[in-house]
């Protein structure tokens, strides 16, 4: 381990997917003390979007959202020396880069470095990869990629931190990146301030369990909580802070005089969400053990987390690959009582048989129906039904590779308010249309076989 360039770094996350509220990462940068600001914005569905984005326009591909942020924050972030690490490049880096060069450049901010992190992104690669002996087999099935070859939309790998340690030894004070892991966002900035190397292993296990925590926002500090009733000022919750230090341990807090709440159930909260196998959390830089850790209250607000531990890394990539799955259309109508869910129920088998009559019949595996309002949130559970709720929301799809198909459905569901059961209402935005199902194909390809890229401009 290199020697640490201070005992201390404070690390938030203001962002937990595309789309969270832009007033967490303001919020962070204007009511307390920061080193790094960090924004998650990539889901695997996420790329796919992106993907169709930059088809249509090659300016386009990234996080618009992170943009308008650097527009609101930009001379906050220079004058506090606040660093920002964001997967906002989303498939195209280099476009967000330019395009947050003109939101620093706009408002007199010049000087600036803006690096970017690339090669996760191995769309136009893969058949080269494939030829390599890579053979991405769907992890999840055992499926081989050759039966969706063809429609795949977008592939992408997840990238470990240590090109974004990187990118901020250029300088750079906004490192953009595309597909990494989400953990890898706090992790970078802690391998690049403390010196930790791919032998630091308890080290980046425990940036990476850091990472882990903070990943979705305020979903540590009271959002999402199961005790939702007692966590204060929710309007007004904080947003995560990681204060680490050079060993490893570090403590899990929010700004002073936010609301929300930082305690051990907030935090083993989202310390166990989307998690498999928690002594073998595996990422790109590190195999973490999540059971490894104690995890005690350190104050108000104040989690300490101590004594990570970790193995060493794989020699393969997760990738992420979207693939063009067939057509989908979903409309819902609001149904009033008395007898809603009865109407409901009528209203759909209606619909059924008139797309019958005109020869599009669907299979089980075709069709959804659910009556909201009436236990769907909670089918199979042993929660008694609603007799007689006063109002049920039917909500009705379909889905098949036939795009004509699919589309004839949502000709006979708005109908229903003048030919079916009394009480229908609440339909908006016309006819339900056929749209893209995306496919999900997580596969796994040597780590020898991906390139990184770090690039540094400035404003």
């Amino acid at each position: 381990m290199s020697d640490p360039k201070r005992p201390l770094v404070r690390i938030a996350n203001g962002q937990g997917f595309w789309g969270d509220s832009i007033l967490g990462p303001i919020r962070l940068v204007r009511e307390g003390p920061l080193d790094y600001l960090t924004l998650d914005y990539l889901a695997e569905v996420t790329l796919s979007i992106m993907q169709k984005l930059r088809s249509r326009d090659p300016s386009k591909g990234y996080a618009t959202d992170f943009v308008k942020l650097i527009e609101r924050t930009a001379k906050d972030l220079v004058e506090k020396d606040i660093k920002v690490v964001a997967n906002a490049g989303g498939v195209n880096p280099r476009a967000c880069r330019d395009a947050v060069l003109e939101a620093l450049r706009a408002q007199g901010l010049h000087g600036v470095k803006v690096a970017t992190v690339e090669g996760d992104d191995i769309l136009e690669s893969l058949d080269t990869l494939t030829a390599a002996g890579e053979p991405f087999t769907n992890m999840d099935t055992g499926a081989a990629l050759s039966g969706v070859r063809d429609t795949v939309t977008s592939a992408n790998v997840y990238l470990g931190a240590f090109p974004i340690a990187e990118a901020l030894a250029t300088g750079a004070q906004i490192v953009i990146t595309g597909r990494g892991t989400d953990p890898g966002l706090v992790l970078g900035p802690l391998i690049h301030e403390f010196g930790w190397g791919p032998e630091d292993l308890d080290q980046l296990a425990a940036g990476t369990i850091a990472g882990h925590i903070v990943e979705c926002g305020a979903q540590c500090t009271g959002g999402n909580h199961t005790d939702w009733q007692s966590i204060p000022d929710m309007a007004m919750i904080g947003y995560p802070v990681i204060e680490a230090t050079p060993s490893g341990d570090f403590t899990v807090t929010k700004h002073e005089g936010t609301g929300g709440r930082v305690d051990v159930g907030s935090v083993v909260h989202q310390l166990c969400y989307e998690m498999g196998d928690p002594a073998n959390y595996i990422t790109p830089d590190v195999v973490a053990d999540f059971t490894s850790v104690s995890i005690e209250q350190d104050g108000e607000n104040r989690v300490a987390i101590r004594g990570a531990k970790g193995l060493p890394a794989t020699p393969t990539f997760k990738a992420s690959l979207s693939y063009a799955d067939g057509w989908k259309a979903l409309g819902q109508l609001t149904i009033s009582g008395p007898d809603a869910l009865a109407k409901a129920r009528a209203c759909a088998e209606i619909v059924w048989q008139r797309l019958a009559y005109d020869g599009f019949e669907y299979g089980p595996e075709e069709r959804l129906v659910e009556f909201v309002g009436a236990n769907v949130c909670h089918a199979g559970i042993p929660i008694p039904e609603a007799s007689d709720p006063s109002e049920v929301v039917l909500r009705m799809g379909v889905k098949g590779p036939d795009r004509a198909k699919v589309d004839r459905f949502g000709s006979e569901l708005v109908p229903l308010v003048t030919s079916g059961p009394p009480g229908v209402t609440g339909f908006a935005g016309g006819r339900p249309k056929a749209t893209e199902i995306i496919g999900f194909w997580p596969a796994l390809v040597a780590k020898e076989h991906i390139t990184t890229n770090v690039t540094v401009s400035e404003s």
